[in-house]
């Protein structure tokens, strides 16, 4: 399924099809459901947590001074905003058990 570290929200879909067997359609449907409720809980709240999993976090960045690394230009950064997301105690000790092994 994977040949890089990027993958989709179809790759996604495709997993929860091979693991439960649901139709593909109906995993789609269910991959982009749970991304448009993120999104909304970010545009709504600026914070979304996942039980378990983790948290998403909208964070304002203020404007800096930035470098063209090609032209090594000054170029003004505006101010935007960053999601970050914090991974959750569980996902973060699953992690580090699998690259002790």
């Amino acid at each position: 399924m994977l040949d890089n570290n990027n993958f989709t929200r179809d790759d996604i879909a495709e997993s929860l099809h091979n693991e439960f067997g649901l139709t593909k359609k109906d995993c789609v449907i269910f991959v982009n459901d749970i991304i448009d409720i993120i999104i909304d809980g970010l545009k709504t709240n600026g914070y979304v947590k996942i039980h378990n999993f983790g948290s998403f976090k909208i964070k304002r960045k203020k404007s800096r001074l930035g470098r063209n690394p090609k032209t090594k230009e000054n170029v003004m950064i505006d101010e935007r905003n960053v999601i970050t997301f914090k991974a959750s105690k569980n996902v973060l000790n699953y992690i580090n058990k699998f690259n002790d092994k």
